[in-house]
């Protein structure tokens, strides 16, 4: 190997000392600049050729032995026979994986399916909540416009409106009868076909002797201090005036109250009737057995909350009595509206036979209670307006309460309604308007 040193000025002249000494086949081993000329050290190409190719004594020079194969020479033949080589044996399997669970893994895609569904559940809940968000502000709207446009071409409405708000009816209504309203009314007329209207969705009983000469187990019902106890003592004394004290018994359930027991205990020793008290199911199942012969059996049962569980229990009690008790709901006519339809919804049921206004006297205004009477379709029995036993009773008179309730209108500012304020007010109703369509027009 003969490695020489070229140098140059420049690299173009080293290289072509390059080319000239050793040829353009040359190889450079390196190149470098020192002291301002370009030395480069090359390599002939045989010289490098040589370094590439093995020795010949090299064991990488020997030939590759070739395997013996059934077309071998006969010289190869002819060797003595080696010993055939064992079968190969094939490569052990690699272990296979665990098994898969099955199972597991069904019940890791129900369990992924079931939380995908409940997602898109309340996805799907939240977005039609917000729908019907959306078409109730839209309907909303609508209505106010309605109304307002309402308002200027029939005045007479408007009117009709303000007299059945200051009375005490309820907004849904109002707004259905008001758009029933036949066209052409005057204002006098149009109140004049409210009246009738309201009057004759009144559920009232023509006379007594669907309670008093057909008798029966009669209950009275409803929250605490609604007069259940005087109204009871009321409808003894007519009891007792149409058939005699012998025919007439008083049960009392009121073990909460005290006196309670002798409030009614007086009321009965007045009268002469004898006045029984029970504590549960068992104790009035006993008591009514024993009172079957009796025309009427009138009891007095326990002041409870409208949102007591203690309704359910006491409904519960006067159902298993083994005798048919009918229900009558005593219903406060000073209350709200809301307050005498929560009243309404916890007593109602099966069993219900009616219902008795009472406190008359005492409400400013009586339009709730009746609204309450007629959107729940409620037989009104009697109309109590006073604390005198027996005289503050009263068969309730329809034409009476309606008209009584039209004078009774508030005439206070804070409740009267602008009429900016009208258009509102009507809109909100519409959404309820579904509560009045019970109501009868012909």
């Amino acid at each position: 190997m003969n490695v020489k040193k070229f140098t140059g000025a420049s690299s173009r002249d080293a290289l072509r000392k390059v080319r000239e000494a050793l040829g353009p086949d040359a190889v450079i081993l390196s190149n470098r600049q020192a002291d301002g000329v370009v030395e480069i050290l090359a390599l002939a190409n045989d010289d490098a050729a040589s370094l590439a190719s093995p020795p010949a004594a090299s064991e990488m020079a020997q030939p590759r032995p070739q395997l013996q194969t059934q077309f071998a020479t006969p010289q190869r033949a002819a060797a003595p026979a080696q010993r055939p080589a064992a079968p190969r044996q094939p490569a052990p399997r690699q272990a296979s994986s665990e098994p898969v669970d099955m199972a597991r893994m069904q019940q890791m895609m129900a369990s992924a399916l079931a939380h995908v569904k409940e997602n898109a559940a309340a996805e799907m809940s939240g977005m039609m909540n917000e729908i019907r968000a959306m078409r109730g502000m839209m309907e909303t709207q609508l209505a106010e416009i309605s109304w307002g446009s309402t308002q200027q071409r029939e005045p007479q409405k408007a009117v009709v409106l303000r007299e059945m708000l200051a009375a005490g009816f309820s907004a849904s209504l109002a707004r259905y009868l008001i758009d029933k309203l036949p066209a052409g009314l005057d204002g006098a007329q149009s109140m004049r076909w409210i009246k009738t209207v309201l009057s004759r969705n009144l559920n009232t009983v023509a006379n007594e002797d669907a309670m008093l000469e057909q008798g029966g187990v009669f209950a009275l019902v409803g929250p605490t201090g609604v007069g259940k106890t005087t109204s009871t003592a009321k409808l003894a004394a007519r009891c007792v005036m149409r058939h005699g004290p012998e025919k007439l018994a008083l049960i009392t359930t009121d073990a909460y109250r005290i006196g309670a027991h002798e409030q009614l205990r007086i009321y009965g020793k007045i009268l002469g009737v004898m006045v029984h008290s029970v504590k549960d199911e068992a104790d009035l199942r006993i008591a009514l057995k024993e009172l079957k012969n009796k025309h009427t059996v009138l009891i007095d049962t326990v002041g409870v909350s409208q949102r007591d569980q203690m309704v359910t229990e006491q409904v519960a009690m006067l159902s298993g009595a083994g005798a048919d008790v009918k229900r009558l709901l005593c219903l406060n006519s000073t209350a709200t509206q809301e307050t005498l339809n929560e009243v309404v919804r916890a007593y109602q049921g099966s069993g219900l036979a009616g219902c008795i206004m009472t406190k008359l006297d005492e409400a400013a205004s009586i339009g709730n209670v009746l609204d309450v009477v007629i959107r729940q379709k409620l037989n009104l029995f009697y109309v109590s307006n006073g604390q005198r036993v027996p005289e503050d009773l009263y068969l309730a008179d329809r034409g009476y309460l309606i008209d009584r309730a039209f004078k009774l209108k508030r005439d206070a500012a804070a409740t009267q309604f602008s009429d900016a304020e009208l258009p509102l007010l009507m809109a909100q109703a519409a959404a309820r308007n579904n509560e009045a369509r019970g109501v009868h027009l012909g």
